[in-house]
């Protein structure tokens, strides 16, 4: 108790402060939409509800339009209701464009240009505004589009020019074609205006952007604003007000033939607004959505109805602003919980695939990028969500044979490495979610993962499966004649199913009744160990030793050893001939090396810690990984590095390293993020590094950092109870952020991490900060939990180095200290060739 009565008097005044000087604000006014919507982000800017099917924003032409919008000066293409957010590889949806026209000339419908290479046309950068509901943009011809969304349905305002470019008076014209961003359009999209209402209706067959399979997608869309004119449908280049009706081919060239319909108006009134439902079942159904979500065309009333829901999602947070005068720090903050709100979506009563009474999401894309923080952290958040989302899993297991590892637009996406909708499932499980979830039903599901290889593993379930039961691992070049996938990622999918194991048997645990369960997964879980390779080195590419031994490398059916570079598919990897995603001559690792992976042992990082030859060589091992640029902060299988020194007994070097990463490189601009925001990992990334709490996914575990802010109020949405986290001696310039004590709930708290029951009993945790590292959290009873016994740990020696000289361009080898063992590492450093930010925090070194 002698801590308690030292820094009484300092917590009361801290407390009586924050009450005084912290004013009340608004959420909204802290979230950037544009945030990664340049330099590979890939986030959908635009207008929609949390989880909500219609995503309303202007599409461009740039490579990087998975989300639609981009703000690095491409052209407009069209605006369209339906996006993902954050993704990689082909863009998805962007289903039925919109595209309006002033007039077209000699007031001719041939006079306007009607496929979307030719129409295109650059924005006014400075006129792009977006909201939580709201997206707004001017084009270089001075038509201004709006936009907003309620569940199933965008309404677009478009406001013209009083005459076109050639003095002529605005007659205006909106066309809606049949394409996505892709240009997957099959054969046989059909689309028909109706000659006296207006009413555009129709529907396509188009491809997922990374799966299997095909999707019809069907809409419906009304005009209102100013009389109709006429209308008609065009094809490739040419129009007619004649025909009402079309149908058309994709054509033989690889292209799909441009197509569509128009409506044109008698003159542009004080702005034409397009209401466009959307559905999977029908266009009957796209209408009664559109009819019933915003009868009345009322966008003003759309659109704060939009932004309430939204600051009701987001009010479960609340941080105090006292100290911060760089808003920036909230606007980081926010917008990253925002993003992880986008996805996955809810297409509840749009799911043509089969009937039930459960909840359908859309959109899990991809789990292997969910399930590290972004699911966990809706977990915390938004609770009563997330158990519709694995009802929903758990339905799709029912209906389809298999839990998903990814899905999009009704479509089993490709699967990139484990079975990881096990650890969103375990996830869940032991942090008490009920509401509605059949858990007996959800055991059967994982259980299969483990059990049952299906015959296409590319994109559920697992591979290799005899190999995994018999071997432990999975080998290199595998017999596997039950199922088929590509036959790579043998590494990490060890590693991966490893953790898929362990977390079943938590499942099973719980439930109770399930011994040998327990035992059989558990044993399982161990299988990582038989990959590692004691004596195996590691060298940069000029032949340099790293200074570090012992490794995970493949191996065969046999038994023996195959090499892979453990840089190889690393951030300093140069060479151009690696192949590290899916492709069938990719590597042994997926989009990672074999130097990060090797820390993915979630369940057991005593025993890893261990073999590493204890905490101090753990602890430098850790370091190399992040200084010497190895890591990869754009993508999720670097999250939980930053943060494993908890298990190693220096959690002050966990707050360190999270503060180096943010805001390097995720800052609130629209090229603040490192990576693709994978539909909102990298926010979720972000929102829990601030908030002071880093999940290990599947485990009850939060590992504690000092939040970013002077306090953190988070209330749980299913108890009403409120936990914070206060610190004491905050500094907003970021040099107090080693924890001296802790105190939980009134009592001294040394552990270094937290449970679930801290959000969900609403508890207080107070952090005495300090500019030094100090033994708090250090000792074995204050570490994480691990299936392993933590050994080789004496008394706490920790020296952390201060933010503003503690990172070198060069961490010093393992085993020596000579600056000439990197000589010709200095072309690995500087600017990173993903990112093209500063990799490194200082110049020295």
């Amino acid at each position: 108790m002698t801590i308690i009565k030292l820094y009484a008097p300092a917590i009361a005044a801290f407390i009586i402060g924050s009450i005084a000087q912290d004013a009340s604000y608004d959420v909204l006014d802290y979230v950037e939409p544009l945030i990664g919507s340049s330099n590979g982000g890939n986030v959908f800017p635009g207008a929609t509800l949390p989880y909500g099917m219609a995503k309303a924003v202007a599409d461009t032409d740039s490579s990087s339009n998975q989300g639609g919008f981009t703000t690095d000066g491409s052209n407009i293409t069209g605006f369209s209701t339906m996006h993902d957010s954050g993704t990689g590889g082909s863009p998805s949806l962007g289903n039925f464009p919109l595209f309006p026209y002033t007039s077209c000339n000699g007031d001719d419908v041939n006079g306007c240009s009607y496929p979307k290479r030719s129409r295109k046309i650059r924005y006014i950068a400075s006129s792009v505004e977006a909201s939580p509901g709201y997206f707004g943009v001017t084009l270089v011809n001075g038509i201004q589009a709006e936009m907003t969304t309620a569940q199933h349905t965008s309404l677009f305002r478009f406001k013209f020019p009083a005459a076109d470019a050639n003095g002529n008076a605005s007659k205006p014209l909106v066309l809606l074609d049949l394409s996505d961003l892709s240009d997957s359009r099959q054969d046989n999209g059909t689309i028909t205006v109706d000659e006296n209402t207006g009413r555009v209706t129709g529907n396509a067959r188009f491809l997922p952007s990374f799966g299997q399979g095909n999707y019809v997608a069907y809409f419906c869309a009304d005009f209102s604003g100013a009389p109709i004119r006429d209308n008609g449908i065009f094809a490739n280049s040419r129009a007619s007000t004649v025909v009402k009706t079309l149908t058309i081919s994709r054509s033989i060239n690889g292209y799909p033939l441009p197509g569509g319909a128009f409506v044109r108006f008698q003159n542009p009134g004080d702005g034409i607004l397009a209401r466009v439902g959307v559905s999977m079942i029908s266009s009957a159904q796209a209408c009664q959505n559109s009819e019933k979500e915003i009868p009345n065309f009322d966008f003003e009333a759309t659109s704060t109805a939009a932004e309430e829901i939204w600051r009701i999602k987001l009010s479960p947070i609340a941080v105090s602003t006292s100290g911060i005068t760089d808003t920036s720090v909230l606007t980081n903050f926010y917008s990253g919980i925002y993003r992880t709100m986008v996805n996955p979506q809810d297409w509840t009563g749009e799911n043509p695939l089969w009937k039930s009474g459960e909840p359908y999401f859309d959109s899990f894309y991809c789990i292997w990028d969910l399930f590290r923080s972004q699911m966990p952290f809706l977990i915390v958040t938004d609770p009563i969500t997330v158990a519709r989302q694995v009802r929903s899993l758990i339905d799709t297991y029912v209906h389809v044979g298999w839990l998903p590892d990814c899905r999009m637009s009704l479509n089993r996406g490709y699967t990139q490495g484990g079975s990881n909708a096990d650890v969103v499932l375990a996830d869940a499980f032991i942090k008490g979610l009920k509401e509605g979830i059949d858990w007996n039903l959800g055991y059967e599901a994982v259980v299969k993962d483990a059990e049952v290889e299906p015959y296409d593993w590319c994109c559920e379930g697992r591979g290799g499966l005899d190999s995994w039961k018999a071997l432990g691992y999975i080998p290199v070049q595998d017999f596997d004649y039950k199922g088929f996938g590509t036959m790579t990622r043998s590494l990490s999918r060890t590693l991966e199913y490893s953790y898929n194991d362990f977390v079943i048997s938590q499942i099973a645990s719980g439930l109770g009744g399930n011994d040998g369960d327990v035992e059989k997964y558990t044993a399982r879980s161990g299988n990582w160990k038989n990959l590692f390779k004691a004596d195996q080195t590691s060298y940069f590419a000029n032949k340099t030793d790293t200074g570090f031994e012992g490794f995970f490398q493949p191996r065969y059916l046999n038994g023996t050893y195959m090499f892979q570079d453990a840089l190889k598919c690393s951030n300093i990897d140069t060479n151009p001939s690696s192949v590290c995603s899916l492709q069938n001559t990719g590597s042994e690792t997926f989009e990672s090396s074999i130097w990060e992976y090797s820390f993915f042992v979630p369940h057991d990082q005593a025993s890893l810690i261990t073999l590493f030859g204890g905490p101090a060589a753990f602890i430098s091992r850790l370091n190399f990984l992040h200084e010497q640029g190895i890591t990869y902060i754009g993508n999720e299988p670097a999250f939980l590095t930053v943060f494993q020194y908890h298990y190693a007994g220096r959690p002050a070097l966990s707050a360190l390293r999270s503060h180096f990463y943010i805001p390097r490189f995720f800052s609130p601009t629209n090229n603040g993020l490192p990576g693709n925001d994978d539909s909102g990992a990298m926010g979720s990334f972000v929102a829990f590094s601030m908030m002071g709490l880093f999940p290990n996914p599947g485990q009850n575990v939060y590992l504690i950092t000092p939040p970013f802010f002077e306090s953190v109020n988070i209330t749980s949405p299913v108890t009403n109870k409120t936990a914070t986290i206060r610190n004491v001696n905050f500094d907003p310039t970021y040099k107090n952020i080693y924890i001296q004590s802790a105190i939980l709930n009134g009592e001294v708290y040394t552990k270094n991490w937290i449970d679930h029951s801290f959000f969900t009993e609403g508890k207080e945790l107070v952090l005495i900060l300090g500019e030094e590292e100090t033994a708090w959290g250090t000792r074995v009873a204050d570490l994480p939990p691990s299936l392993g016994e933590y050994v080789g740990f004496g008394n706490f020696s920790g020296n952390a180095p201060r933010p503003e000289s503690g990172y070198r361009k060069r961490a010093l080898r393992y085993t020596e200290t000579s600056e000439g063992v990197f000589q010709g590492a200095a072309r690995y450093l500087g600017k990173d060739a993903k990112t093209e930010g500063e990799y490194w925090a200082a110049p020295d070194g």
